[in-house]
């Protein structure tokens, strides 16, 4: 209006609307696919400082959008926060992966999933209406993530690099014990140090295997199997369907119109603490069972769900039993998956494979998301609470492939672990590399 006068075509709102959030997406693959590079070239810490410039840029353009009247603000603001996603879901497992102890790893993997919902829970709090969700203070809303930003610029340059890029990409010894020390106090460390060590001699060459060679190498076979099949799992478990319904079961179950946000609120507190809960256990149970042990309890608990969705017009009864489901898949959810994927994708994965491996994560989890927000509406219309079935068929598949195939990485150094998949990469009765997967001389890198 105040550019030309006139309000703007319904068609074109909702052209400007879908492409301010589909525009999320393009920018978070953006940011993974440039992510392994620039990780590689420029270290982890130094990157993710870089991302809390980026995450900053993006809260000042969203924040000042309002005053400035411009929706290209807003649009330009939502891809930098794309961006500033694509890079940090990368960066912080492989970072806190590496910096942990072995008894400590799972846990502090786990936290990627704490921290992803706490920060959907606090978006859900600070976006009531009786906080930040009005007229008035959406601007400050949408520019809230400077907060988290500012916090970690001020206190990333008091950490170290991870121990292990100081030793095999640098080859920093005395940077490498000086890190150990800060990271993990006073103590015996040897057993960690001569890991650490083992892992630098069975790699032939310190530079980063280049993304289509990882696809490529045979050593890494099984390895791309399992973090395609968990990944795209987290994709297609159904957790996203389950959001999308539970609005219209708290309506069916005639809840107050005002209480449905709070209600929608306790799921996402839910899933936050049952993400807490997988980060106190995962060092206990492994990765392992938490996987295929979830996957089997969220069929079942959809296998439920279809049913009292599909009779809750003949039993009024059945309103309440589809809520107390929507609670335990998202409960199952948060202690399975949600956690333990990331571990393993960190897990499996050594130093110079890792950072290419991390951006066909980026690549499947943000074309994931694409495919998921334009297909499933439709789905929906034509299937309606059977749509379930098809979710109930990805978990079974995935459950029974973890089951069979996913080596237990609880515990075990990254050499174990190669060792442990190199008996399905190569067969039990094949003599296979194990210090050498590769011919000496190999030039690697992280570009595609």
């Amino acid at each position: 209006m105040d550019r030309y006068g006139f309000p703007l075509p319904q068609e074109t709102i909702v052209l400007l609307w879908s492409s301010i959030v589909s525009v999320y997406g393009l920018g978070g693959l953006l940011g993974s696919v440039c992510c392994g590079y620039l990780t590689a070239k420029y270290r982890k810490k130094k990157c993710q400082m870089l991302t809390n410039g980026i995450m900053l840029t993006a809260a000042l353009s969203m924040g000042f959008s309002k005053r400035a009247r411009s929706f290209e603000m807003i649009f330009l603001g939502r891809l930098l926060y794309g961006i500033g996603i694509g890079f940090a879901f990368n960066i912080h497992p492989q970072y806190v992966g590496e910096i942990s102890p072995k008894k400590l790893r799972g846990f502090t993997n786990a936290t990627v999933a704490v921290f992803l919902t706490l920060g959907k829970v606090a978006g859900q709090i600070i976006g009531l209406g009786e906080l930040l969700g009005n007229e008035s203070s959406w601007p400050l809303l949408l520019a809230f993530s400077a907060l988290t930003a500012v916090v970690q610029l001020v206190m990333l340059p008091c950490f170290p690099d991870s121990p292990s890029y100081l030793l095999i990409q640098k080859g920093n010894e005395e940077a490498f014990l000086k890190a150990i020390k800060q990271l993990w106090g006073e103590g015996d460390h040897q057993a960690e140090i001569e890991d650490l060590k083992k892992e630098k001699a069975a790699m032939p060459s310190t530079k980063h295997l280049r993304v289509l060679e990882v696809i490529q190498a045979q050593s890494l076979r099984w390895q791309l199997y399992v973090m395609i099949t968990v990944m795209t799992t987290l994709q297609l478990c159904g957790i996203n369907a389950i959001y999308f319904y539970s609005f219209e079961v708290f309506r069916t179950a005639r809840f107050e119109e005002e209480l449905i946000p709070y209600l929608a609120l306790g799921v996402g507190i839910c899933e936050c603490l049952s993400s807490i809960l997988c980060s106190s256990i995962i060092e206990h149970f492994g990765r392992r069972l938490l996987l295929w042990g979830g996957y089997a309890s969220m069929v079942l608990v959809l296998a439920l769900l279809t049913v009292t969705l599909s009779l809750q017009h003949r039993f009024f009864w059945m309103h309440y039993c589809s809520v107390l489901l929507i609670f335990l898949f998202v409960l199952f959810y948060g202690i399975g998956p949600s956690g333990a994927t990331i571990s393993v994708m960190v897990e499996i994965f050594n130093q110079n494979f890792r950072p290419s491996a991390f951006v066909i994560v980026g690549i499947i989890n943000w074309m994931g998301l694409f495919l998921l927000g334009m297909i499933f509406p439709f789905t929906v219309e034509y299937l309606g609470p059977f749509c379930f079935l098809i979710f109930m068929g990805i978990l079974a598949a995935s459950g029974v492939f973890i089951y069979l195939f996913l080596p237990e990485t609880k515990g075990k150094s990254i050499v174990e672990i190669t060792m442990e998949f190199n008996k399905l990469n190569y067969g039990k009765t094949h003599v296979f590399p194990t210090e050498n997967n590769f011919p000496n001389g190999t030039s690697f890198c992280t570009r595609l």
